[in-house]
């Protein structure tokens, strides 16, 4: 009886040891499959990183982020699994969910094997009617340094196009925020098949004052660039990270910048223990020079970042920049911008803006335009 007892003992201690073996192979067994079918499509193995917050107040951050999941599983992208996400952030202490930098990035590829990273910013979620959002996604790839593959932003409302009748009114946020993600996801489809198209920049959008230094004629070439974190002084909070993503996607759409993706200059930040109490110095700007090996320096301040309240109202953007050039570390590039949504707007709502995203993008776009033309 006892031997019998002994052997039906080891005999359900060797089930659960296999069924615990089996429960710590799925997650292993789920990449390979994804990865395999991400092998069959051409597409990256892509680590989702939790959204990160930028609009002050309490939004469904999950849920965005499994809809973005979904829609990449869609198109073909194989998704790395959320516990071998969870765990690798946890192990290599992953806390700022904005940016990755160049050792973080290695090893999410050498650990997991993602080859890139999305990283989404939410900067406006309202659900009171009319529904508002706004955020920005871009697809970084697992290197040191890590690049930007793609980058773009939308922003909408739910009364912006209410068509014959008001049919085309969106009065759920949910409908808004999966319409917002769906126009994101056919923007990084695009771009995977080589279709991206910018668009043209309204002439109301040019900055009102600029300055150009003759030395940006004279190096005609491609720029690698560093945009750091704008001073703000708006009541709108991270209104500054807000504006510096903006300039990121511009800039990083534009054939003359090769932009250098936020995280790695985060990173450099708190290594050198940089605070710019109102703007860049000197000092400063020459270590950051000389640590990231980049041609120029973005940087500058905000005033103002309003979305409208509620249906009626216009957003307001007003910022400064100053740009400094590596070389012969000097100021190349300085200028002031103030955008409303309602800029001139006559009849009908006719080429009004609703959100202060594609305001602050445009303004920034035909800064970016107007640094090298």
């Amino acid at each position: 009886m006892i031997s019998s007892i002994s052997f039906l003992t080891a005999r359900s201690a060797s089930l659960l040891a296999v069924l615990l073996l089996l429960c710590g192979c799925g997650a292993a067994l789920e990449n390979r499959q994804d990865m395999a079918a991400g092998e069959k499509t051409g597409l990256p193995l892509v680590a989702v990183f939790p959204v990160q917050n930028l609009c002050g107040n309490p939004a469904p951050l999950a849920e965005i982020r499994e809809t973005l999941i979904s829609l990449l599983q869609q198109q073909g992208f194989a998704v790395l699994d959320n516990k071998t996400l969870e765990t690798f952030m946890t192990a290599h202490r992953v806390r700022n969910v904005g940016g990755i930098d160049g050792p973080t990035a290695q090893a999410m590829k050498k650990e997991t094997g993602a080859e890139a990273t999305l990283i989404t910013s939410l900067e406006l979620y309202v659900e009171q009617y009319p529904p508002k959002i706004s955020l920005t996604c871009r697809l970084v790839t697992s290197a040191d340094p890590p690049l930007i593959r793609w980058i773009d932003n939308v922003g909408m409302t739910g009364d912006e196009s209410p068509g014959l009748l008001g049919l085309g009114l969106i009065s759920q946020a949910d409908a808004l925020r999966d319409k917002a993600l769906q126009t994101l996801m056919a923007s990084l489809q695009q771009e995977m098949r080589g279709e991206q198209i910018m668009p043209a920049t309204a002439r109301k959008f040019r900055p009102k004052l600029t300055f150009r230094s003759p030395t940006l004629e004279q190096e005609k070439r491609k720029y690698k660039i560093a945009v750091l974190p704008f001073f703000n002084h708006s009541t709108r909070k991270n209104a500054g990270e807000i504006l510096v993503l903006h300039f990121i996607k511009e800039l990083s759409n534009l054939p003359n910048f090769q932009v250098v993706e936020p995280g790695v200059v985060f990173q450099e930040l708190l290594r050198f223990r940089i605070i710019m109490d109102d703007g860049l110095s000197m000092p400063n700007a020459a270590a950051i020079f000389s640590d990231l090996d980049v041609d120029l320096i973005l940087s500058g301040k905000i005033l103002d970042y309003q979305d409208a309240q509620g249906p009626w109202g216009s957003p307001y953007v007003d910022f400064s920049t100053v740009m400094f050039f590596n070389n012969s570390r000097e100021m190349v590039w300085a200028s002031k911008s103030y955008n409303t949504g309602s800029d001139g707007v006559f009849f009908f709502d006719v080429g009004r803006v609703s959100t202060a995203n594609d305001v602050a993008s445009q303004m920034a776009r035909s800064v970016g335009e107007m640094m090298v033309n």
